[in-house]
C-alpha cells in the first residue's frame, strides 16, 4: 500500500450524462474496480470524478463509457457540462409544455372533447414521453443493461407504463377503460421542469469559486514598463501596480506606499496600508498609490490559486451523512418499484377498478423518485464553502463540518493569534529625568540592531533620529555604544552596573502587566524603562465572546511567561490559561483536554503550532501564518481576524444544519408520500409535480447559504 500511496497520480475527470446521485456511485463503483485505481470518488452536484491511480487514462474513460457515461474533454469544465444539460433540458422542456398543456385540458375538462378527441390526445402526448423525456428512458435502459436501476427508472417506468396502458385501452377499444395519455406527458413536463429549475440553480452554487478564479488579472506591466501575459511573469520580475489597478500575482512591495484592498481574499473591509517590505496579494486592489512589487509567488502557488484548489477538493469530498444518503438511494429504487408492484396486486386482488389499481402504482412509481436525496448533501456543502472562500474562509470537506458540529472546546495560541504579533513600544517611564531625552538615545542605539525589540523601540521614537558613533552587542544582554559623545546602554538588567530601586519597581510593574522590560541609561547606571509588548488585536476579546456564545469553552496557550500570559488571559476572558509550554507540551494539553472527553479546535499560526492543529479533532489556521500551520489544519482562516474563526464554526454549524434539513425533507417527503400514492389519494400528476419541487426545495434550501453574513 506505501508504493502505491507513493506513485498514485491524482486526475479530475468530467462526467457526462449522470442524472442522480446513483449514477454517480455506478460510476464511482466501476471506477474503483479498475486495475490500479487507489481511490474514486465521484461528486453528483460537481459532475467530477477524482480518482488517485496508476492506471492509462484511456482505460479510466473506457470504463466509464462502458456503462453508459462519458467523458467531457480536459478542456471542458463541469459548468460546462451543466451548461449544455441545462440549453437541451430547456429546449426538451419547451416542446413538452407545448404539446402537453393541451393534451391535459381535452382529457380533463369534458368540455372540450370531441369526436375522436382520445387519439389527438396520444398524438399529442407521445412525443412528449418519448423524445423529452429521452433522457430518463436512455438512462434507465443503460442501467437496466447493468442490471440495476436509478432514480430515471422509475420516472421512465411511470411515464411509459401511463403511455401503454393508454395504449391497449384505445387500441383494444376496452369499454369503460380510461387513458392516462395526458398524466404521463405532464409527469414528464413536470419533471423536466425540475430538472431545469435544479440544473439552473445547481450552476448558481458554483459563482463564489466562479467568481474567485474571475479575479485574477490577464496581463501586468514589468518595472520597465513592457506589458506582457500573466502568464510569463516568472518569480524574481518587479511590476508596477498603479492606482486603482488588480496586484497581479503575489510579491513584496519594493517601492512606493499605497492602501490595497485585500477583502476579496481575507474577507476584510478596510483598505490595508503596504510599505516597502510588505507582501501583497495578487488579484487584491491598489487603491491610491504606485507601487512596484517583485514576485515571489507566480501561477499555481499563489495564495488565490491555493484558495480556489482547496474550495474546490472540499467540494468534492463526501461527508458521512452523504454516505448515509447515497446507501439509501441505492436501495431505494428497486424497493419503490416493489411497492409498486405490491400496490397494483393489492388493489386487484381486493376487487378495485384496473383503472384505479394502475393509477395507485403509477403515482407510487414517480412520488417515490427521491431526486432530492442525492442532492441534499453536496449541494449545501459547494454552497456553504463558496461563501466561505469569500470571507476568507477555508473550509477542507464534508467531514470537517461535522468535526466542527461536535467541538465543545477551543484552545488558542497566544502569540500571533489573539495577539499581533509584533512588538510596539507601548511607553516610557523615567521617574526622575527626560523620557524623551531617554528615548532618542536609546533609539539611536537600536537602530543598529536588528532584534525585534529593537525595531519596536526606532519605530517609537522620535524622528528623525540621531546617529551613533559607536555601537556595540552584547548577545543575550543588550546594546551599547556612545551617542553625541555620551555613553548609553540598553538592554537587560545584567548590563547595567546600578539599577535605582524606582526603576526597578517600574520594570516590575511592567512585567507584571504582561509587557517587556528594556532598560535604558547613561555611565552604566539605568535611568529608566522602555515598556514594549505585542499588541492584543483589537477583536479577539470580540472573538472570545463569540466561541463562548457557541457554547465553546476557551483555552489561552503559549510559550510565553506566566504573568504576561495570565494578563492577555483576563483582558479577552479567556476561560483558562496555560503558559510557558514548549511546541511539544501544546500537544500533550490538547491530549489532555481530549482524554477528559472534550472535543479540541486548535487555531494557532506558526510552523511550531502544527503539530497541535493536527493533534487537535480541529484544527484552525490563521493564514497570515506559515503554510505548514496550514497545511496541518482543517479549516484556513485567510484573515488574522479572530473574529473569522468564529464566522468559519458558525458557517460551518450552518452549512451541516442545512444539510441535515434537505435530508429531512428528502425523506419525510417519501416517507410521507408513498403511503398516500399506494392508498390512491395522490394523482400521478400531482405527485410528479411534488416530487420536482422536493428537488427545488433542496437547491433553494441550500442557496441561503450565500446569504451568511457572520460576527463580522
Amino acid at each position: 500500500m506505501g508504493a502505491m500511496e507513493a506513485t498514485a497520480e491524482r486526475v479530475d475527470l468530467t462526467v457526462t450524462g449522470m442524472t442522480c446521485a446513483a449514477c454517480a456511485n455506478r460510476v464511482a463503483n466501476k471506477l474503483n474496480d479498475v486495475e490500479g485505481v487507489e481511490e474514486a470518488s465521484v461528486n453528483f452536484a460537481t459532475g467530477k470524478a477524482t480518482v488517485f491511480h496508476r492506471a492509462d487514462l484511456d482505460q479510466l474513460s473506457r470504463a466509464i463509457e462502458s456503462i453508459g457515461y462519458g467523458v467531457a474533454p480536459p478542456e471542458t469544465t463541469s459548468e460546462d457540462v451543466d451548461a449544455d444539460r441545462e440549453a437541451d433540458l430547456f429546449t426538451r422542456l419547451r416542446i413538452a409544455a407545448v404539446l402537453a398543456v393541451p393534451a391535459m385540458l381535452i382529457g380533463m375538462i369534458p368540455t372540450l372533447r370531441f369526436s375522436g378527441w382520445e387519439w389527438v390526445v396520444a398524438a399529442l402526448a407521445t412525443p412528449v414521453i418519448f423524445w423529452s423525456g429521452w433522457t430518463f428512458h436512455r438512462a434507465a435502459l443503460l442501467n437496466l443493461r447493468h442490471g440495476s436501476t436509478t432514480m430515471d427508472t422509475l420516472v421512465s417506468m411511470g411515464s411509459t407504463a401511463a403511455w401503454a396502458w393508454s395504449a391497449v385501452v384505445l387500441v383494444a377499444d376496452i369499454d369503460g377503460g380510461h387513458i392516462y395519455f395526458e398524466t404521463g406527458a405532464v409527469i414528464v413536463t413536470l419533471i423536466l421542469l425540475g430538472k431545469w429549475f435544479e440544473t439552473k440553480a445547481k450552476r448558481r452554487t458554483g459563482d463564489a469559486i466562479r467568481a474567485l478564479a474571475d479575479l485574477g488579472v490577464s496581463t501586468v506591466v514589468l518595472e520597465n514598463g513592457a506589458e506582457i501575459d500573466i502568464e510569463q511573469l516568472r518569480r524574481g520580475d518587479r511590476f508596477l501596480v498603479r492606482p486603482g489597478e488588480k496586484v497581479a500575482t503575489d510579491g513584496v512591495v519594493v517601492e512606493g506606499r499605497s492602501a490595497v484592498d485585500e477583502s476579496m481574499i481575507s474577507g476584510e473591509p478596510i483598505p490595508v496600508d503596504k510599505v516597502p517590505g510588505d507582501e501583497v496579494v495578487g488579484a487584491t486592489i491598489n487603491a491610491n498609490g504606485s507601487l512596484t512589487v517583485e514576485a515571489t509567488r507566480v501561477g499555481a502557488d499563489t495564495v488565490l490559486s491555493q484558495i480556489i484548489r482547496m474550495v474546490d477538493e472540499a467540494q468534492g469530498g463526501t461527508a458521512d451523512v452523504q454516505r448515509l444518503a447515497d446507501r439509501v438511494a441505492s436501495v431505494f429504487v428497486p424497493v419503490a418499484i416493489t411497492v409498486a408492484l405490491i400496490t397494483l396486486v393489492a388493489w386487484l386482488l381486493l376487487g378495485s377498478d384496473a383503472n384505479d389499481a394502475f393509477t395507485a402504482a403509477v403515482a407510487v412509481l414517480i412520488i417515490a423518485c427521491p431526486c432530492a436525496l442525492g442532492l441534499a448533501t453536496p449541494l449545501a456543502i459547494m454552497v456553504g464553502t463558496g461563501r466561505g472562500a469569500q470571507m476568507g474562509v477555508l473550509i477542507k470537506g464534508g467531514e470537517v463540518l461535522e468535526d466542527t458540529r461536535r467541538v465543545d472546546a477551543i484552545v488558542l495560541d497566544k502569540t500571533g493569534t489573539v495577539t499581533e504579533g509584533r512588538m510596539e513600544l507601548a511607553k516610557v517611564i523615567v521617574p526622575s529625568g527626560d523620557p524623551d531625552g531617554l528615548l532618542q538615545l536609546a533609539a539611536a542605539l537600536e537602530a543598529r540592531s536588528e532584534h525585534p525589540i529593537a525595531a519596536a523601540i526606532v519605530a517609537g521614537a522620535p524622528v528623525p533620529l540621531r546617529r551613533a558613533d559607536v555601537f556595540l552587542n552584547h548577545p543575550g544582554k543588550g546594546v551599547s555604544g556612545t551617542v553625541g559623545g555620551q555613553p548609553v546602554r540598553v538592554g537587560r538588567r545584567s548590563l547595567f552596573d546600578s539599577v535605582p530601586d524606582d526603576v526597578e519597581s517600574a520594570a516590575a510593574a511592567a512585567e507584571a502587566a504582561g509587557s517587556t522590560a528594556v532598560f535604558a541609561g547613561r555611565r552604566g547606571i539605568a535611568e529608566g524603562v522602555l515598556v514594549v509588548g505585542d499588541t492584543i488585536r483589537s477583536t479577539s476579546a470580540e472573538a472570545i465572546e463569540a466561541f463562548h456564545e457557541q457554547g465553546l469553552e476557551v483555552t489561552l496557550l503559549t510559550g510565553d511567561n506566566r504573568r504576561t500570559a495570565e494578563h492577555v488571559g483576563a483582558l479577552v476572558s479567556a476561560d483558562r490559561v496555560i503558559s510557558e509550554v514548549m511546541p511539544e507540551d501544546k500537544v500533550l494539553e490538547i491530549q489532555r483536554l481530549q482524554a477528559g472527553g472534550r472535543r479540541v479546535a486548535m487555531v494557532g499560526d506558526g510552523i511550531n503550532d502544527a503539530p497541535a492543529l493536527a493533534q487537535a479533532d480541529l484544527g484552525i489556521a490563521v493564514g497570515t501564518g506559515t503554510d505548514v500551520a496550514m497545511e496541518a489544519s482543517d479549516l484556513t482562516i485567510v484573515s488574522g481576524d479572530l473574529r473569522a474563526v468564529a464566522d468559519a464554526i458558525s458557517l460551518s454549524r450552518r452549512t451541516l444544519a442545512t444539510i441535515k434539513g434537505n435530508l429531512f425533507w428528502a425523506f419525510a417527503y417519501n416517507t410521507a408520500a408513498i403511503p398516500l400514492a399506494a392508498l390512491g389519494i395522490l394523482n400521478p400528476m400531482i405527485a410528479a409535480g411534488a416530487m420536482g419541487l422536493s428537488s427545488v426545495f433542496v437547491v433553494s434550501n441550500s442557496l441561503r447559504l450565500r446569504s451568511f453574513s457572520g460576527y463580522r
